[in-house]
């Protein structure tokens, strides 16, 4: 992050937020042109002005205390903005710079966000991403997220949540599969047929298999279920390795439509039942709201959505 503003408080502020963003005073001095003992100082400069200890320091680490994080949190978008009006102003060009740091779980950052991130690192070479996979999303803010995409809505109201995608729930197997154990004709079939199942990572136990499907009845949209019983000796808690199942021929697998459709169109998989697909989850993607949100943050955002590009019916 550049600045042409030399106030020492703001070149302090604008210290603190490298150091907060990159995790080290090293990483800090090398990506602004100083030296580490520089860096402490203008952050020992800033603890003094502002009356309280921003970082808890060790050997190994740095952690931010409570003050640094609010601070963090109030500062950075305001000093990004403020960094960009004054390029303007003197006739520069603004760019967008600093990282993102993006929460998935394994399958979305695999089959949704991975694939197009190459576009929007090409269109912003200043701007980084760290894209971190876990199970949950435990605390927003306190682990630094600026933004999140998963299934699923979360607890906290204090972020934006946005609805990218819904996908259908598919169930396919191998065409080698069915070769060898006939192919289900109707709903019930299914419960005398080997299942791979999916660990849900919320609950811990594997998602129940519910069949939808949208009929017209006298002359009226009616959705039917069919609550599939459970025969699963193969459970599994990745997506990858339940398409790998499916294909070896271990049994019949539901996978969402974004992540199995590459195997269908390569007939590596074949869909089951076919008019019992109506079953949809949705994608969200959250962040805090829009009044002091970072350039970075709002250009990783808009991107997302215009590469997802979903109907604004759908949302």
């Amino acid at each position: 992050m550049t600045s042409g503003i030399d106030d020492p408080f703001v070149t302090g502020l604008r210290v603190f937020v490298v150091v907060v963003e990159t995790k080290s005073f090293t990483r800090a001095a090398a990506g602004l042109g100083m030296t580490q003992s520089g860096v402490s100082r203008a952050i020992a400069r800033l603890e003094q002005r502002v009356g309280a200890r921003l970082f808890f320091r060790t050997s190994r680490a740095i952690s931010l205390s409570d003050e640094g994080r609010r601070l963090y949190a109030s500062v950075a978008p305001l000093l990004e903005r403020l960094e960009l009006v004054t390029a303007e102003a003197v006739g520069g060009s603004a760019s967008v710079r600093g990282t993102v740091r993006v929460n998935v779980d394994s399958a979305v950052g695999q089959f949704i966000v991975a694939p197009r991130l190459r576009e929007f690192l090409r269109t912003y070479p200043e701007i980084g991403v760290e894209l971190e996979v876990r199970d949950r999303l435990a605390d927003f803010a306190a682990e630094g997220y600026d933004v999140a995409v998963r299934f699923g809505e979360l607890d906290d109201s204090s972020l934006v949540c946005r609805r990218l995608l819904e996908t259908r729930v598919l169930t396919c197997a191998s065409p080698a599969y069915l070769e060898r154990e006939g192919v289900p004709r109707q709903a019930r079939d299914l419960e005398k047929h080997e299942q791979i199942h999916f660990r849900n990572p919320q609950t811990g136990r594997p998602f129940a298999w519910e069949l939808r499907r949208e009929r017209v009845v006298d002359g009226k949209h009616r959705v039917e279920t069919y609550a599939v019983l459970a025969r699963a000796r193969l459970v599994v808690n990745d997506v990858a390795t339940l398409l790998a199942a499916c294909e070896a021929g271990c049994g019949i697998g539901q996978a969402l439509e974004c992540y199995v459709q590459p195997y269908l169109d390569a007939g590596r998989l074949v869909q089951v039942l076919p008019s019992w697909s109506d079953e949809r989850f949705p994608v969200y993607l959250y962040h805090y709201g829009a009044e002091l949100m970072p350039a970075r943050v709002r250009a990783f955002i808009d991107f997302v959505i215009a590469s997802v590009a979903v109907p604004r019916s759908a949302r």
